[in-house]
């Protein structure tokens, strides 16, 4: 029992020595050292020739020739356009067209409504227009009756004076601003405002002549009348 240890202790250095051996064996005494790679690599012949290398050409190469055949969506893109600016110069011509009628309405009510309104008398006038144009109406409808079995000429004017004349007689100052209204709208053509000016001093003459021959007619009869007194008055004394 006591030479056990001693046995197991002689069994041990051999083994050891044996582990030794082998890692000697295994582990390289000399160090490594990496060396580059030799330039025999870089002259090894590629599998691939190499084209060579082209001169350059003194002649300019001709540019690149485009396609100029549009594609389908340049069409419709094209097509899309021509329809946009068509409906959007349509559109804009339309208001401009609708614009401008508004503002002819506009102005030709603003000149009726204006036209009216200078037709008016003045409050200080005291002219009532309704019963004043009631007036007026059966005035010319009653020249109109009067003249019905007479030619087209007078059943024509004489309606016609019998109104103007009772307008100027019942409605004064809305028949002054009715002719200057006419007289406003005739200057605006010469030939009709100069017959106009002629026939109204042609009436002003005869209206003058008339009135003189009316005052002439009258001072005749006066006087007629004063002679017939006279006489009679003679007559009554030489009787007494």
């Amino acid at each position: 029992m006591a030479f056990r240890p001693i046995l197991r202790k002689r069994a041990a250095l051999p083994l050891a020595a044996a582990l030794f051996a082998g890692t000697s064996l295994l582990v390289p005494k000399t160090t490594l050292h990496a060396e580059a790679p030799s330039d025999s690599i870089h002259l090894r012949k590629p599998i691939y020739d190499t084209p060579p290398a082209r001169k350059p050409s003194l002649t300019p190469s001709p540019p690149p020739v485009s396609s100029s055949t549009p594609t389908p969506t340049d069409r419709l893109a094209k097509q899309i356009s021509h329809a946009r600016i068509f409906l959007h110069a349509h559109t804009q011509a339309a208001e401009t067209r609708l614009n401008d009628f508004m503002t002819r309405a506009l102005h030709l009510e603003t000149s009726f409504t204006s036209t009216i309104a200078s037709l008016a008398p003045p409050p200080q006038a005291n002219e009532h227009l309704l019963p004043g144009g009631l007036y007026v109406l059966v005035a010319a409808m009653a020249g109109s009756i009067a003249t019905r079995n007479r030619n087209i000429l007078l059943r024509a004017s004489v309606p016609l004076a019998v109104g103007v004349g009772a307008g100027w007689a019942v409605l004064p100052y809305t028949m002054r601003n009715v002719g200057d209204l006419v007289w406003g709208w005739e200057e605006r053509v010469p030939v009709v405002a100069e017959n106009h000016l002629r026939v109204r001093a042609g009436a002003e003459e005869a209206w003058r002549h008339a009135r003189m021959g009316g005052e002439r007619v009258g001072k005749w009869a006066d006087e007629r009348v004063r002679e017939g007194r006279q006489v009679v008055e003679g007559w009554v004394r030489k009787g007494r």
